[in-house]
């Protein structure tokens, strides 16, 4: 008999998340059957949609939601072997029974030399998210100007790094210097700290006067309503995530966009990274070629323990981390 560790949503989120929200449970696993395979969950994921989703998909009770790099360590389906590597949607677990159908394994060709963590961020769904996001949703072109905000965090600094590959002047901005700093590193052709700027209009027209043709909007609020004044004609915006509106428990008000919308013939169109999952193996290929050859570079801001996920989860949200926020059980 396994006995699993949990986390569960003890009290839904009233503004910023607390660890008193959180309850740790165990679970014991009954024996597998015909077809089913057991996991123990090796990285798990913490990631800004957890909070966003939370009240809308979740009962107080429940297990958190998340992904995981998982271990099959018994195995009752032929498809998959004791030892194989997955990444599984089962949430906050430290093991779980699964029969197969939605599990991904990870590529026969993943090098011994990457940490297998990366299925979760930049050869996972963030990195897929900025993949297609750009290609798909912002349809980038060489010479454009691209413009991403939370330019340092798991999605944001991929999106940066695919725009140089395919031609294109960065710029990002971030909150702290040392964010910056990386963003630098990372081949950024300008950079800022959005909090310690006089102000915001004037540090975006600074770093690019001719204004943007794309923008990866990762953080909504007041950055978006001041950036969409200085899109180009028929520039694209790719809503991404709304990260600074994710805690609030009273809606903001902001200015209203449609006339800059209207007079630049802008488009903006949100999405979800799962509208491209018959794409998936095209992305991650391609994002885990590009790793291997360095034209992308990675972070892990890796946590130890599992019984430490609700603190990966509140420091993520609180800018915390550098590229991905990853838990190691």
């Amino acid at each position: 008999m396994v006995t699993a560790k949990v986390w569960v949503l003890k009290k839904h989120f009233d503004g910023f998340p607390k660890t008193s929200d959180f309850d740790l449970k165990k679970i014991e696993l009954p024996k597998l059957k015909d077809g089913e395979l057991l996991l123990e969950s090796v990285f798990l994921s913490v990631d800004p949609y957890m909070r966003a989703y939370s009240r809308r998909d979740m009962k107080e009770g429940d297990i958190m939601i998340g992904t995981q790099v998982a271990r099959i360590v018994e195995s009752k389906n032929p498809a998959f072997r004791v030892g194989a590597f997955v990444v599984a949607n089962s949430g906050w677990r430290t093991h779980f029974i699964s029969n197969g159908i939605d599990l991904q394994l990870l590529p026969s060709s993943w090098p011994e030399s990457l940490p297998k963590s990366l299925a979760l961020g930049t050869v996972g769904m963030p990195g897929l998210t900025a993949y297609f996001g750009l290609l798909e949703v912002c349809k980038m072109k060489p010479g454009e100007t691209v413009l991403v905000n939370g330019a340092a965090g798991a999605v944001g600094s991929v999106v940066g790094q695919l725009a140089k590959i395919g031609g294109c002047k960065v710029v990002g901005c971030a909150g702290s210097d040392d964010k910056v700093a990386y963003l630098k590193k990372l081949g950024f052709d300008e950079a800022f700290n959005y909090k310690t700027v006089s102000s915001l209009d004037e540090a975006l027209r600074k770093a690019s006067p001719d204004g943007y043709d794309c923008f990866f909007d990762n953080v909504g609020g007041e950055f978006s309503s001041v950036a969409i004044n200085q899109m180009k004609k028929y520039g694209r915006i790719a809503l991404c995530g709304a990260i600074s509106l994710y805690n609030d428990t009273v809606p903001q008000k902001g200015p209203y966009m449609h006339v800059p919308m209207l007079l630049n013939e802008l488009q903006m169109e949100g999405f979800l990274v799962s509208r491209w999952n018959n794409r998936r193996e095209e992305g991650v290929k391609a994002l885990l070629k590009w790793v291997m050859e360095g034209k992308v570079k990675y972070h892990e801001q890796v946590t130890e323990g599992f019984e430490n996920m609700p603190m990966a989860f509140i420091g993520m949200l609180k800018g915390e981390n550098l590229g991905k926020a990853v838990v190691k059980v």
